[in-house]
């Protein structure tokens, strides 16, 4: 069995994870289940942002007018995407959906907006990815529904105000520092989502379960919220390498101890580390006895690339406490050391 490839399109760098909140082209196939939730009450997790999104709708709904633009920040696969289309749905109004990358010219934003409905919304994944050209044209059409169409060559050439049906920008990010001041500024709604706790992600699981007909027992549900890292689209990559092992094994309902096997097979262990992330704790508890120790020297010993540590490894061993991040460097943690002390080969 072998595992997926991640795809990190900014450094070029693939990685071998199932544990990796990127996307996998396996996640992005659709099925005929439609897995995501289609309003805020089926919407598990996130209180703080849900509710506040669901009071912004509202007030929008009730005013009739276009709601103020939003941005969502946050780690991948906690569900930026989802919230997007249940505003749009909550709201009552169009839906059109892009990604930075996919806009390299300003001509490709104002075809976009040319052919928005009134109120809609449009929403921008990795929105932090937008040429500069293109991030400035969003900014009259962000405040006052119009944009800039320059018309013409050379000396003869000139500004043309084109207006805009007014609407909703929605953009999704893993890296909000890399928006530029101005272009934040413009957005009167910000939200960030966190990592979710086993009780939501057991929801999500045993939800799509049943969607999916898949055999998974409160047990097994357990188990394996407690090993997805706090992320929704980990938790049901999962949720299918198990069942695949159930189907052959004719296991018949999910339980804990066919998650553990699963789990085992997969080199993850019950904590939801995998391989890489015990070989980062490890080295710097022997080689650099416990820290601090300096991202290059950490990156250069283990092989890999500094952007690659800090934004696929470490911000979940930072979340979950066995890594701390400090001006000298990283430490091991006090719970770090003591889930070294646990943990055996899995």
């Amino acid at each position: 069995m072998n595992p997926k490839v991640e795809s990190r399109p900014e450094g070029g760098v693939t990685i071998e994870r199932y544990v990796s909140a990127a996307p996998h082209v396996e996640d992005r196939v659709q099925t005929t289940v439609q897995l995501r939730p289609s309003t805020f009450d089926t919407y598990p997790g996130q209180t703080q942002a849900k509710e506040n999104l669901k009071i912004f709708v509202a007030a929008a709904r009730k005013r009739k007018k276009p709601l103020d633009h939003v941005i969502l920040h946050g780690p991948p696969g906690l569900g930026k995407t989802t919230l997007a289309h249940i505003v749009a749905k909550e709201l009552g109004v169009g839906f059109c959906g892009t990604t930075g990358p996919a806009l390299d010219k300003p001509g490709d934003v104002a075809g976009i907006l040319a052919g928005l409905e009134p109120l809609s919304v449009l929403f921008i994944d990795e929105i932090h990815r937008l040429p500069i050209q293109v991030e400035e044209m969003l900014y009259s059409a962000m405040e006052n529904f119009s944009i800039d169409i320059l018309v013409g060559q050379g000396p003869t050439a000139r500004s043309v105000l084109v207006p805009v049906a007014p609407f909703t920008l929605i953009g999704a990010t893993t890296r909000l520092a890399n928006l530029s001041r101005p272009f934040l500024s413009r957005f009167g709604i910000q939200e960030k989502l966190e990592f979710y706790d086993g009780e939501a992600l057991q929801t999500i699981l045993l939800r799509a379960a049943h969607m999916l007909d898949i055999p998974l027992g409160e047990e097994g549900a357990h188990a394996l919220a407690v090993c997805s890292r706090g992320t929704p689209r980990v938790a049901l990559r999962l949720l299918r390498r198990v069942w695949d092992f159930a189907e052959i094994l004719n296991a018949g309902v999910i339980d804990g101890s066919l998650v553990a096997r699963g789990l085992a097979r997969l080199d993850i262990d019950t904590r939801g580390l995998d391989r890489m992330d015990r070989e980062i704790l490890r080295m710097v508890k022997e080689r650099y006895h416990g820290g601090p120790v300096g991202i290059e020297t950490l990156a250069v010993t283990l092989g890999e690339e500094r952007s690659t540590l800090e934004e696929v490894y470490e911000p979940f061993l930072v979340y979950s406490g066995y890594l701390s991040r400090g001006p000298r460097g990283r430490m091991l943690t006090s719970e770090g050391a003591n889930y070294l002390e646990k943990s055996s080969p899995v």
